[in-house]
């Protein structure tokens, strides 16, 4: 897993928390200390803690789970998208629809229509539709596309959410642990830590914050399809080679 090392978290401004007046007082063991009124992220923890979550994110890659990116804030979006897209995760940087986990059935239809449009376009279906109809179809297609175009191969609940800055994607974050959905999170000095599973201390506003979390996370990711597929060829290679020797006795 490539390691990430205090200075580099350093120079990512990760340690760069929120006024000291804008605080959450669960944050306190995070905390390292004030400077000019903004609270300082103990670095220590965040690295140990950013490590432990990217354990947890491998693991779920090696065991054929998807983790739902979510970060819907300007600064964020498009880095969760790049990120996400490099190891083939789900994600949601446009808008959370309220009931996206615990009504995902209602959001899989969702998807099945925007997948009905796609058919629509190559099947014929298009050719016997006048101009109007199938500008409103396509008209459809760009707003499912917009809204759930990065989860459109998500066929069942995702088995973990890794979230930027949890207190704006709080519906987001409460879904999941209504279901009981574990959750990886940055967590910035104004938001409560105990609402997440494994938290990483750490500026959640910073672009370059944000690239270098999501960069550990989604390496850890990669790294974790790498060794499935691996342990898949060598089953495949062992059992074609107890094939061969049933078939040669």
């Amino acid at each position: 897993m490539a390691q990430v090392t205090y200075e580099n978290l350093l120079e990512a401004g990760v340690h760069f928390g929120h006024l000291k007046k804008k605080w959450n007082p669960y944050m306190a063991p995070y905390i390292f200390m004030e400077r000019n009124g903004i609270h300082i992220i103990d670095l220590n923890k965040t690295l140990r803690m950013l490590e432990e979550a990217a354990k947890v994110a491998k693991q779920l890659a090696i065991s054929g789970r998807k983790v739902l990116f979510v970060a819907t804030k300007k600064q964020a979006k498009e880095i969760v998208e790049r990120e996400a897209r490099k190891v083939n995760m789900p994600f949601v940087t446009e808008r959370w629809l309220g009931g996206m986990l615990t009504n995902f059935s209602t959001v899989r239809k969702s998807i099945k229509r925007m997948q009905q449009i796609d058919r629509m376009q190559t099947d014929g279906t298009f050719d016997n539709m006048n101009k109007k109809e199938r500008l409103m179809h396509l008209r459809e297609r760009a707003k499912l596309e917009r809204v759930i175009g990065g989860i459109s191969e998500l066929s069942r609940l995702p088995s973990a959410l890794f979230v930027v800055d949890i207190k704006k994607e709080h519906i987001a974050i409460a879904e999941a642990r209504k279901l009981n959905i574990p959750t990886i999170a940055m967590v910035d000095t104004n938001s409560n830590p105990n609402l997440v599973d494994f938290p990483i201390p750490a500026n959640d506003d910073a672009a370059k914050s944000i690239q270098l979390v999501l960069q550990t996370i989604t390496g850890a990711i990669g790294e974790g399809l790498q060794e499935r597929k691996r342990k898949k060829e060598e089953e495949r290679i062992q059992r074609e080679a107890a094939r061969q020797k049933r078939k040669g006795k």
